[in-house]
Parts: structure tokens; sequence; C-alpha cells
């Protein structure tokens, strides 16, 4: 992919481009736009640091409401192992991952990342997972759906608020950067994975950011200025969201893991947005009480911690559904578990493919509560059309992953049973 043209594009909108590029000339052009950035280091001391890979939130930003705001730019790597994992291999991967942590602050504003560990790595070993890891190989979910599965060993997540942060540290991983805010590179994973470079995927979240990709192909203009989502619509409200620790597997030898599913999927925006009037997608989104009563705004501005689904709100999914339409997060919200939700979403949106879409990514104590969540958001048993029965019709999932993400100790190259 060849670099945008500068000139054509306002700053913010460039360096999400060049993430999205990827590569030594993207990173040397980003850090020609950013050279005024201030990224703080990171730490010398690996104690300091959580036990918990998926420990972000206590670092992480908030709004004006107190929800978690996530970082701005993503990237996720997906990697094969070049060879069967050694002390060796084990040890150089360690020392790669400690270089980043020595180079940014673990926070939005330095470098958050995971690396998980797909079934197929597992796969490789004679001791099974212990029973305490939920971790089955991803399948289609839907009817009708036939989306790819990854069966590549590993996926690294990177997340940072700078684009130069993001890119340089993939470059760091790879040897290709020798020089990582500062920091010089003395290990990176050459010999221990090869990067699947037709799977890498890219993303942003953020206010405003979807409406300045209206230059994209299937982008329509009427996405909302201010939505921090090409839905159109505010996500991620804390009380609608596991917390870190509801999600975190306590016992066994993995415990202080997660498990990760990621599906990648296209949206219908022009269908989304210009089909339907600003309170039928409140409807489909939300419920149709929330259309009703005026309970969201433009883009979600009325709604401070949560979605505004009740329990109430939750029971009247079947009788909504027969009168004719039905929300996804009413329908979603039937997985609750004790009134609290299993999945702590960290997703965004993509333009990866020059057509917009969305990289869902969800952690869980084991794959079968996403599993929970995703069936009784399809609805499946709603009697409802398939038009009126929420986001159904506007989103497409092309490709699923499962993913242990182990506790820092064990996060390089763990064996199916460490004990």
């Amino acid at each position: 992919m060849t670099l945008p043209d500068r000139s054509e594009l306002p700053r913010r909108d460039y360096l999400r481009t060049l993430v999205a590029v990827g590569g030594a000339t993207a990173l040397s052009a980003c850090v020609s736009e950013s050279d005024a950035v201030d990224v703080p280091t990171g730490t010398d001391d690996p104690d300091s640091l959580p036990d918990r890979q998926h420990a972000w939130n206590d670092t992480l930003s908030r709004d004006d409401d107190g929800n978690v705001e996530p970082p701005e730019h993503h990237v996720l790597l997906a990697l094969s192992l070049v060879d069967e994992p050694t002390d060796e291999s084990r040890a150089q991967l360690e020392d790669a991952l400690k270089t980043l942590e020595r180079a940014y602050e673990w926070s939005n504003d330095g470098l958050l990342f995971t690396i998980g560990y797909t079934p197929a790595y597992f796969d490789r070993f004679d001791d099974a997972l212990p029973e305490s890891v939920d971790l089955p190989e991803p399948t289609a979910l839907v009817a009708g759906e036939d989306p790819a599965v990854d069966k590549f060993d590993a996926v690294v997540h990177l997340a940072s608020d700078h684009s130069q942060v993001v890119l340089e540290a993939e470059e760091g991983l790879f040897g290709d950067h020798d020089e990582l805010n500062g920091i010089e590179v003395e290990t990176d994973l050459n010999g221990v994975f090869e990067r699947l470079e037709d799977q890498r995927r890219t993303g942003f979240v953020g206010a405003g950011l979807p409406a300045e990709h209206t230059d994209v192909s299937g982008v329509p203009d009427s996405v909302p200025e201010d939505a921090p989502f090409f839905m159109g619509f505010r996500s991620g409200f804390e009380r609608n969201q596991a917390t870190e620790d509801r999600v975190t597997i306590e016992d066994g030898p993995f415990a202080g893991a997660t498990t990760q599913h990621i599906e990648s999927m296209d949206l219908q925006l022009r269908t989304w947005f210009e089909q339907d009037s600003h309170s039928m997608r409140v409807r489909k989104l939300f419920s149709p009480e929330h259309a009703d009563e005026d309970l969201v705004g433009d883009v979600g501005e009325k709604l401070t911690t949560t979605n505004g689904l009740t329990d109430e709100r939750i029971d009247a999914t079947e009788a909504d559904a027969r009168r004719g339409v039905v929300g996804h997060a009413q329908k979603a919200a039937r997985a609750r578990v004790d009134g609290e939700p299993p999945l702590l979403r960290r997703d965004f949106n993509t333009v990866d493919g020059d057509s917009p879409g969305f990289h869902f990514l969800a952690l869980q104590h084991g794959i079968d509560d996403f599993v929970r969540v995703r069936e009784a958001m399809t609805g499946a048993d709603l009697d409802v059309m398939h038009a009126n029965n929420g986001i159904l019709s506007y989103l497409f999932v092309n490709r699923r992953g499962n993913s242990l993400l182990p506790p820092r100790p064990l996060r390089a190259l763990p064996r199916a049973d460490p004990q």
C-alpha cells in the first residue's frame, strides 16, 4: 500500500492512514509529522507492572461521565511460529516484550499491549489446556455465516493515543527500528515469529474520527461529526462492561489470564444511515423505548455510565420483537449473569481494505461467555423480521479468532499445562 498524499488529508486522518499502511516508510512519515510528541518512558522494574496483561483500565483516561476511554490507535499483528518453542526462544520473546515496557509508559499516553495464543498454538503440546481455560477453536456462530478463522499461533494487540508509538513498537519488534522512544532495541522477534502481513489489522476510536473517513467508499457524509464509532453512537459504558476481575481466570496454572475473541466485520453504513431515520436507528441499536422516551440524544450524549437497559426493558425484548422491532443492545443484555455483563469490550473502527468495518475485541472468562452473548444478540429465538432484528442487516462477520492472554509471567510461549 502506498503512502497517502499529505496535502489532501487533515493531520489526524493522515496519521491514522499511516497506521493502516504500516512499515518503515509509514513510520518515517509519522515521525516527521509527530516530532513534537513527548511520549513518557516506561520502567526497568517489571514487578511494578500488573501481572494481568489485560489490566489496562487503571491507566486509561476517563470521559466526563467516568467511562474508560480506549486508546485512539490500534494494531493487531498475526504471528506464526518459525520453530517449536524452546527455552531460548521464550527468553528472546520475553526480552523483546520487556524492551517495549522500558521504552513506553504502561498507559494510553505510552503503549498498552497484549500477546495472546490461539488454539492452534496449544495444539502442538502433548498436554491439554487445563479445565480452567475455555478456549475452543473458533467456528461460525450464525446460520449462513462462513467467516475465515484464525489459524496462526499468536496475536499481538498494540494500542496507544499516538500513531507513532504503535508503528514504532511494531517495527522494533521485528528488527526494522533500532531505537524505541530513546531505548536501544537489543532483542526482537525475528527467528521466533513471522509476521503475517496479509492478516495485519488496524483501527481507531475517538469522537469525530469516523466522520473524517467520508472519503472512503461506503462511509456516507451522514456519519455524525461527534460520533466515536461508525454506527453513530457512544459505546463502552462503564456499567455495561465486565470488570477486569470478572473476565479473569481465577484458578489453575493460568490464574490471572483471560480469553480474547476477535471478530472482524464489514459494515453497511450507507444503508444504515440512508434507509432509516435517527429514531429507527435508536430502536434497532438500543430498544424501542429508548426512541419513544428520547433517552439517547444525537450520539448517545444523554446516556452516562449505562446504555439505559433496565431489567424491565430487557424483559420486554420478546414483546418488542412481536411488535416489529427489537434492539441490538436489548437482545445482548439477556446474556447478563446476575445482572452483570460478561464481556469487557475493547473494539475499534477500521477502514482496512478501504471500506468501513469494525474489529470487535472482547475479553471474557471463557469463550463460552462470548458465544452466549452472541447467540442472545443474534436473536434467532425472536419472532421478528430480519431487517428489524437489531443491527444484523448491517454487519457481516468475515473473520473470527480465539486466544488466551496468559498472565505476564507466562506470556512468553507458554506450555499448555505450565505446572
